[in-house]
């Protein structure tokens, strides 16, 4: 046990901390609580392994288990989507898992890798000009959406989907129908997705906050504006999505979304509390910090993933070697 608790106090340096930026691209994420698919039982984590190599782990959510995991040439990270440390990259049917490289002003190209989830073995490996980060992914795992950076500017940039199927970036750009002229500004703060993972919903504030809702079965997007009082306080918002509607909450409620209209409407002030006839009060029910301790916990047992696969690398070495010897001695 000793041993245990050493190796994830050692790997707890490693684990890197949500961004926190004043503006521009999310950097992918090393370390952390990875990413999940809706509902699912599985977290995937990248963590630098050294001279140009990254560990990706799969760890179970209901304890802390590592799954499988498999070292990767190059150096990836499950992709940032918002400033909230929310990521994305992963379908929701869990097949499909899409890692970044970032952007290196050296060379300015971003990289990226796709693997079969359940494997962790490479299934593509793509190169694009420019600089651009992951936005979403479709349940399916078919297309994944990019926010292109047009010239490398942060503040100017176009949504396109990237076929995996046919392995190629439609040349036209996702954009509202309603208003195709339409350009994006701003800067991703928070996410909400649909539970079967169609609909992503990210909050943009800048000089006019809007939602950006994402449909990434059908390859369309809407933006939606939101009331101007969301960017005096936009790290505080909150998305809460409840079947067709969406509240934005910060110190108080600042939004209601209709998703089948698209209305936006300011939630009424809340009614004073009425008093309540004092009580007994009751022992305070035990807060349930499982999950909550299991996700800060995920990048942790990752070390010991490491530990696990060079003991087994160096295994196969030492079996091969005493084969080749039993060979010459025969």
């Amino acid at each position: 046990m000793r041993r245990v608790v050493l190796l994830l106090v050692s790997l707890g340096l490693l684990s890197a901390t949500p961004a926190h930026a004043a503006g521009g691209p999310v950097p992918p994420a090393f370390g952390g609580a990875g990413v999940s698919a809706p509902g699912g039982g599985d977290n995937f984590v990248a963590l630098y392994a050294g001279a140009d190599r990254t560990l990706i782990t799969r760890i179970r959510r209901s304890d802390g288990s590592v799954g499988r995991s498999r070292v990767i040439r190059g150096t990836f990270g499950v992709p940032g989507v918002t400033f909230d440390g929310i990521n994305t990259g992963l379908s929701a049917d869990g097949g499909t898992l899409v890692l970044s490289s970032g952007f290196d002003a050296r060379s300015p190209s971003t990289r990226l890798r796709v693997l079969d989830a359940r494997t962790l073995r490479t299934r593509q490996r793509i190169t694009l000009r420019g600089l651009s980060t992951v936005d979403a992914i479709s349940p399916d795992g078919r297309w994944l959406y990019l926010v292109d950076y047009r010239d490398g500017n942060a503040a100017s940039y176009d949504v396109r989907a990237y076929d995996l199927d046919r392995h190629r970036l439609l040349a036209r750009p996702i954009v509202d129908p309603r208003e195709p002229e339409e350009k994006l500004q701003g800067f991703p703060i928070t996410r909400v997705s649909s539970a079967d993972g169609r609909w992503a919903y990210t909050l943009y504030t800048g000089d006019e906050p809007f939602i950006h809702a994402l449909d990434t079965e059908g390859r369309t997007a809407v933006c939606i504006d939101v009331p101007a009082s969301v960017a005096t306080d936009p790290a505080g918002v909150h998305m809460t999505l409840d079947g067709n509607h969406l509240t934005l909450t910060g110190s108080r409620p600042l939004a209601d979304v209709d998703l089948k209209s698209y209305k936006v409407s300011e939630p009424a002030a809340a009614a004073p509390a009425t008093p309540k006839a004092t009580a007994t009060p009751k022992p305070a029910a035990k807060a349930d910090s499982g999950p909550s301790l299991a996700l800060w916990l995920l990048p942790l047992v990752a070390l010991g993933a490491v530990a696990v696969l060079a003991r087994q690398r160096r295994a196969r070495q030492s079996a091969t070697r005493s084969r080749a010897a039993a060979g010459h001695s025969g």
